[in-house]
């Protein structure tokens, strides 16, 4: 299996080299909003240790990994008037990851209402910045 690239950009995030609109930190993770998001509430949860994925994720990480996307998904069901919630994670290429450290995705679902593509384009940073107020509201 591939080794941990301490140069991706939730590694650079977690070091305070590149900016995030954070929403949620305890001593184990951080959940941030996806910059590419597919609805409105789109986050993410990354684990402050390093991993790749769900292959060589430490048990203690991905417990506290989970207990936050709980935490996360009644924030982002409550904040946007949601019906339910999807969680997504990836490992490695062949299933869709594209950033090699370990992430859930959290969306907020409403019924009737398609997950827009993830298109690799960046989403306003006015709105972003407004949805990550209303789910740091809800918390």
């Amino acid at each position: 299996m591939p080794t941990y690239d301490n140069e991706n950009v939730f590694a650079k995030i977690l070091r305070g080299e590149l900016p995030c609109h954070s929403l949620y930190e305890d001593d184990k993770t951080l959940a941030i909003m996806d910059i590419m998001p597919r609805c409105d509430g789109h986050c993410l949860v990354i684990p402050k240790a390093p991993s790749r994925n769900l292959l060589d994720i430490g048990a203690s990480d991905i417990g506290a990994v989970m207990v936050t996307a709980q935490k996360m998904a009644h924030a982002v069901m409550k904040a946007f008037d949601a019906q339910g919630v999807t969680i997504q994670q990836f490992n490695e290429p062949a299933s869709g990851q594209v950033v090699f450290h370990t992430h859930l995705h959290v969306l907020p679902r409403h019924d009737g209402v398609k997950l827009g593509p993830h298109t690799g384009e960046m989403a306003d940073n006015d709105i972003l910045a407004a949805n990550a107020e209303k789910i740091r509201a809800a918390l």
